[in-house]
C-alpha cells in the first residue's frame, strides 16, 4: 500500500520539498521543539493531497511553510521552482472562518482581488461568480452574523479560489462543522476541485475524509513528523457519484490507515495514550 516520494517534478506547478525540518524554540528554555524532520515529498500538479497523522505531528507547521509564513531551518522547499511566498497563486483555507463582520459575504470574497487592485465591476463579477460555484449567490449581500457555519465555509472557500491559486492550502477546514454539514461540505469542495483543478493540501485529522477526498495521503509520524507512507487512493473520480465509503476498497484504506495512526499514538511515550490500548485491567481502555 505505500509509495516512496518520487524524483523531484519538473512541472512548474509542482511542490517539491528536500530534507526539510523546523524547530521552534522556548521561552525560557535551551532547548527547543522539534516539529518536522527530514520531511521529503513532491507533488505533483492537479493532485489533492491530504496530511495526516497524530496530533502534533506538524502538519499544521508544513502547510504554513508551503505558503512561506514560516521558513525551515533545514532542507529545502519549491513552490513552482522557487521558495514558497504569499501571494494571489496560493490560497488558505483556515479551520476558522476569518470573514470580516463589517463586510457583505460578497465583499468579503473580492477581498483578496480587491487588494490586487482589481477595478469595482470586475471583481463584483468575480465574486459573483465563486459565489455561484459554492451556492451562495442569493447571500452575497448578507452579513456574515446571517450565515450558518456551513456558509460561512463555503464563502472562505470563494475567497480562496477568486484569486484563481495555483495551490490551495486548506487546514482542517471542515472541523467545527456539524456531521452532515461536514460530507455536504466534502461534496461540494470535490465539485469544485473538478473544475479548478490545482494543487490542494488538505490537513485534517479524519481518516474518511482524506480517503474520500484524496488521490494521495501523506502519513505522519508523531512529533518530530517525519513521512512515515505516501498511499495512493485509487477510488474512481467522480466519488459523489457513487457511495465510495462502502466500497471494500475504502473501508481496507480507512482501517489500515486508523489502525497505524492508532499504533503510533500508543507507542508514542510523550502520548496522553501511551500503552494504553495494552490495558486490560477493564478500567482504562485506548477510547478513554
Amino acid at each position: 500500500m505505500s509509495a516512496a516520494p518520487g524524483a523531484a517534478a519538473s512541472a512548474p506547478s509542482s511542490i517539491s520539498m528536500r530534507g526539510v525540518g523546523k524547530t521552534f524554540r522556548r521561552a525560557k528554555s535551551s532547548t527547543g521543539v522539534e516539529a518536522l524532520r527530514d520531511i521529503t515529498l513532491d507533488i505533483e500538479p492537479n493532485t489533492f493531497v491530504s496530511l495526516v497523522g497524530p496530533s502534533g505531528c506538524g502538519k499544521t507547521t508544513l502547510l504554513r511553510m508551503l505558503n512561506g509564513l514560516i521558513a525551515p531551518d533545514r532542507g529545502e522547499i519549491l513552490v513552482g521552482g522557487a521558495r514558497p511566498a504569499p501571494g494571489p497563486h496560493m490560497g488558505f483555507v483556515f479551520q476558522s472562518f476569518r470573514l470580516l463582520p463589517w463586510r457583505t459575504i460578497r465583499e468579503n470574497v473580492a477581498f483578496p482581488v480587491e487588494l490586487s487592485g482589481m477595478n469595482t465591476a470586475e471583481r463584483r463579477d468575480r465574486a459573483d461568480t465563486y459565489l455561484d460555484m459554492v451556492g451562495l449567490r442569493r447571500f452575497a449581500d448578507s452579513y456574515p452574523t446571517e450565515l450558518s457555519g456551513g456558509m460561512k465555509q463555503r464563502a472562505a472557500l470563494a475567497r480562496a479560489l477568486i484569486a484563481q491559486p495555483r495551490y490551495l492550502l486548506m487546514d482542517e477546514p471542515f472541523a467545527a462543522l456539524d456531521a452532515q454539514t461536514r460530507e455536504f461540505m466534502q461534496i461540494e469542495l470535490a465539485k469544485i476541485w473538478s473544475h479548478h483543478k490545482s494543487i490542494v493540501v488538505f490537513v485534517t485529522h479524519s481518516v474518511d475524509e482524506a480517503v474520500l477526498l484524496s488521490d494521495r495521503i501523506v502519513l505522519l509520524r508523531p512529533r518530530p513528523g517525519q513521512v512515515a507512507e505516501v498511499i495512493d487512493v485509487k477510488l474512481p473520480h467522480p466519488r459523489w457519484e457513487y457511495d465510495a465509503r462502502a466500497t471494500p476498497e475504502f473501508v481496507e484504506m480507512r482501517h489500515y490507515l486508523w489502525e497505524r495512526i492508532k499504533d503510533m499514538v500508543a507507542s508514542d511515550p510523550e502520548s496522553e495514550f501511551y500503552q494504553r490500548s495494552d490495558r486490560t485491567d477493564g478500567n482504562t481502555s485506548a477510547a478513554d
